[in-house]
């Protein structure tokens, strides 16, 4: 049976999907490239490579130094010196200035957070101040305050002591920063003040050896260039060589605490008493030039020298003229002695007063002593029998001696500020009678305190002028410095000062109401009650006094002056108002340096408890 056939459809239209683009059914066919494209490509490829080659050459031959220096910047942390100081201490190792560690806090609030929180947690500023509160000894609403609303950089408090410090880092609050910083300490306080000076606020010296040796109290420091790894981790070769060492050296002083305190505290008493203006007292070793003790009165606080007047922060006796007066009698008679204008023996007539060029000279009470020798000249204190024993001495040589002696020259010593003396110009005191005349007597020309203190020791060593000085040099660790040997420029014939240092014995010994005389001790001494001059004019009623001893005399080795500035009311002289400071330093230098008595069986046991009970007042 045939089947019927199928109906006629037409073609169907092909299906399409949206964004798939239609397939065509043409072939290309291939062509090969031309080779000039091909040869493009290749040299394109080539100089790429070689470019590349070039730069890494480059950077590691060529530009390699520039490279590795910044990246040691990077790498590389500086830390600059904090600007430490060295030590100083006195002749037997005490501690006179020195650097502390001190800390300033610094608060940073937006990095607040506690042991135990979240890392990204914030504390609130006044969480933090609670518990600051405690440790800085400060109401939590005060730090509160200070820290506001700023976000970094909040100072908080300074001068924080290194206990508080580490109990602020047993905290362990993020955010918070200690900052270390040395500061000048003064254990002794006042004592030494007026030699050793002060350092400000901004530790720029002011005053004293910590101005004048200020290069030497700096201590050994570099800055310390540290590399780090990427991770922070120090890394040992980017430590140069050195630059972790520190020096341990102090600045050794040759004073003598003890005796400085005993010396001090009998100047104070006694200005106090005499309603003075001021007072010093010098010890110095004749051998050597050493001082034991430079004290004066009044004095500061260095550890809080703002509050005191500037005018205390220099040392007068070192920087301030005076006429000697009859302190320098003993001196003029020396180099009488040494001209041969006078002899040991000789004897010179006081009648009390004399006319020179007109003007009229008196001994201080008026009267006249008669025919009497040099050591009654001493006791005396007769300006009229100086005035003619200096008067057998050529006006020229007396001039020449004088300058020779340095009046006119500033010490050679390590004292800050010393100054040199005033002394009239040779024509002057040439064709002027009168000018050798008063200088006889120690007037009419002017020094230091501490320049009279050397030609004193001049006197006492043998004729030597040895420079004064009060340190011994830097030393190591805890050495110290032996005492040095003698020196100095020999400018007196010895036999000349022995019969000097003879005669100023005698002056303590003749007289009990000086109170200078030890049971057992050969000691020699010379008082001065001088005019003040301000100006070339000498102001009415306005006196200094001053007392030197020499001991002991068998073998001359400590001179002591006490200088006491415009001492108030009756009875104002040497003798009373200079002299008892001076023999209390005596006393106590006896004990301290262990000086044995020149004739022990006349030492008492009453001399020697008194001697001990001044060491320790």
């Amino acid at each position: 049976m045939a089947q019927p056939a199928a109906p006629h459809r037409p073609p169907r239209p092909s299906a399409t999907r949206p964004g798939r683009p239609q397939r065509s059914g043409r072939v290309v066919a291939m062509q090969p490239l031309p080779a000039h494209r091909l040869l493009l490509v290749y040299g394109l490829l080539s100089a790429s490579l070689l470019g590349l080659a070039a730069r890494l050459a480059w950077l590691q031959v060529i530009d390699s130094p520039n490279l590795q220096s910044r990246a040691r910047a990077i790498q590389t942390q500086s830390v600059a010196p904090i600007g430490k100081r060295r030590t100083i201490v006195d002749r037997n190792g005490r501690l006179v200035a020195l650097d502390e560690e001190r800390f300033t806090l610094w608060a940073h609030p937006r990095y607040f957070n506690f042991p135990g929180d979240d890392p990204q947690k914030v504390r609130r500023p006044d969480e933090v101040a609670e518990r600051l509160a405690a440790v800085l000894a400060q109401p939590k609403q005060v730090l509160q305050a200070t820290m506001g609303e700023r976000r970094s950089g909040v100072k908080l408090q300074t001068d924080i002591d290194p206990e508080t410090a580490k109990r602020l880092r047993q905290l362990n609050i993020s955010g918070l920063d200690l900052e270390p910083y040395p500061q000048r300490v003064y254990p002794q306080g006042s004592l030494f003040a007026n030699v050793v000076g002060f350092l400000n606020l901004e530790r720029v010296p002011q005053a004293g050896l910590e101005q004048s040796r200020d290069s030497d109290l700096k201590r050994h420091e570099t800055t310390l260039r540290m590399r780090r790894g990427a991770d922070g981790t120090p890394l040992p070769e980017g430590i140069a060589a050195g630059s972790l060492y520190g020096d341990d050296l102090r600045l050794q002083l040759t004073l003598d605490a003890r005796l400085q305190q005993v010396a001090q505290k009998a100047l104070a008493d006694q200005v106090k008493k005499w309603k003075a203006k001021r007072a010093a007292a010098l010890v110095m070793d004749a051998r050597n030039g050493e001082m034991l003790a430079l004290a004066s009165v009044p004095t500061y606080d260095p550890n809080r020298f703002w509050s005191f007047q500037p005018g205390l922060f220099r040392e007068w006796s070192v920087q301030d003229l005076y006429e000697p007066g009859s302190t320098f009698k003993p001196i003029n008679l020396a180099l009488a002695l040494q001209e041969k204008a006078i002899q040991p023996d000789g004897k010179v007539y006081d009648n009390g007063s004399l006319s020179i060029g007109g003007w009229p000279i008196f001994n201080h009470d008026r009267q006249g002593n008669g025919l009497i020798d040099f050591p009654t000249v001493l006791q005396a204190s007769s300006n009229v029998a100086m005035v003619k024993a200096m008067g057998q001495v050529k006006r020229e040589r007396f001039w020449k001696w004088l300058h020779t002696i340095g009046i006119d020259q500033r010490p050679d010593t390590d004292l800050p500020g010393a100054v040199a003396g005033e002394l009239k110009d040779r024509k002057t005191f040439i064709s002027h009678p009168i000018e050798p005349a008063v200088a006889a007597f120690g007037q009419g020309f002017s020094l230091t305190p501490l320049k009279l203190l050397q030609l004193h020791a001049m006197l006492a060593n043998g004729g030597r002028l040895v420079s004064p000085h009060i340190t011994r040099g830097l030393r190591s660790g805890d050495a110290l410095a032996p005492t040095p040997g003698g020196g100095g420029l020999q400018v007196l014939d010895p036999k000349v000062t022995r019969v000097v240092m003879g005669w100023m014995e005698s002056v303590v010994a003749n007289s009990k109401s000086l109170g200078i005389q030890i049971p057992g001790y050969r000691i020699g001494g010379k008082t001065g009650t001088a005019q003040k001059a301000e100006r070339g004019v000498y102001i009415p009623g306005a006196l200094i006094t001053s007392f030197v001893g020499h001991l002991p005399i068998d073998d001359p080795r400590y001179v002591v002056l006490v200088v006491v500035d415009e001492p108030k009311g009756g009875n104002t002289y040497g003798s009373t108002v200079a002299a008892p400071v001076a023999r209390k330093i005596i006393d106590a230098l006896v004990v301290l340096e262990k000086l044995p008595p020149s004739d022990p069986g006349a030492v008492t046991t009453t001399a020697l408890k008194g001697a001990a009970g001044a060491q320790r007042d």
